[in-house]
């Protein structure tokens, strides 16, 4: 069985996805689109920068979801998957390829998500941390002991990033290197993802999201909040209105995967974070990135 997973913030670059529009007209329709539906220059900033410009969240969202439908469109006459997930943002990509959302109502929505996430990082100052080399549990405990600091994203066993305010993050930062973890990194984001920071952004997301019509997806997709498959339009509305303020649960959809009899996961986008996320959670999945015209050339 195959899944195909989608990246999220942070896998963007400058040039990202060049090579495609240059070589494949569907690709090229999909990028003029986009500009045509919400008249920003996204090509430029994808393809040119400057990288600032490209790491603000309102652009990079719909940068890499952009990329990612892009690589999805020209692999999907190649390979079917069995089941589809995406890590935060690219949660929104995998509800595209599953068929429970379109296109042209995802591209809006990613956003107006990047914008009202950028607005409530302003309003409520935060940031995140990854610590690496301590198990969740570990990061359970120091969270506990911190003030204004959640889980934001279960990523892989020796993987854990937190999410909170400037101050508790500091704290944490020093507990955790204190408990002995191997790197605990601090994130270049603009505010404190999937925390109670995010509430802000929560209302307008919910009611964006209840102008969206949603269909039953074709393809299973695990969702962020669960872990577990959604196949109800109205539970997956529910989930996205939810997910700004909860912990991605990677782990736990990498493990329902395997129990779904997934051997390999296929990483559709930018970058290589998700499939590496994989890699460091089981070794029952192989896992390959198509991201370029060289990697799809040599599918």
């Amino acid at each position: 069985m195959i899944a195909f997973v989608f990246p999220g913030q942070g896998s963007q670059y400058v040039g990202m996805g060049k090579d495609l529009y240059d070589t494949f007209p569907e690709v090229k329709k999909i990028y003029d689109d986009a500009e045509r539906i919400l008249g920003v220059p996204i090509k430029r900033i994808s393809f040119e920068g400057p990288e600032d410009e490209l790491t603000e969240s309102k652009n990079a969202q719909v940068a890499i979801f952009l990329h990612s439908c892009a690589v999805y469109t020209l692999v999907k006459e190649k390979i079917t998957p069995n089941v589809v997930a995406g890590h935060s943002l690219g949660e929104y990509t995998a509800l595209v390829a599953s068929g429970a959302l379109s296109f042209e109502d995802a591209l809006p929505l990613v956003r107006f998500r990047g914008e009202v996430m950028s607005h409530a990082g302003e309003k409520n100052p935060g940031s995140m941390a990854a610590v690496i080399g301590l198990s969740a549990d570990e990061v359970e405990k120091l969270v506990n002991e911190v003030d204004g600091v959640v889980v934001a994203n279960y990523n892989s066993p020796q993987q854990t990033v937190v999410s909170g305010t400037l101050e508790g993050i500091e704290k944490i930062m020093e507990l955790a290197k204190e408990k002995g973890a191997r790197k605990v990194v601090k994130l270049n984001v603009s505010g404190a993802f999937h925390s109670p920071l995010m509430e802000e952004a929560t209302e307008p997301m919910r009611k964006i999201l209840q102008k969206i019509e949603f269909k039953k997806p074709e393809i299973p997709v695990i969702m962020n909040v669960t872990g577990r498959e959604e196949n109800e339009p109205e539970r997956i509305r529910e989930l996205l209105g939810l997910q700004l303020v909860s912990p991605v649960r990677w782990v736990d959809t990498v493990k329902r995967m395997e129990e779904l009899g997934v051997t390999q996961a296929v990483e559709l986008g930018p970058g290589k974070v998700v499939s590496g996320l994989i890699k460091r959670t089981t070794d029952k999945i192989s896992v390959k990135n198509i991201g370029t015209k060289e990697q799809l050339e040599a599918l």
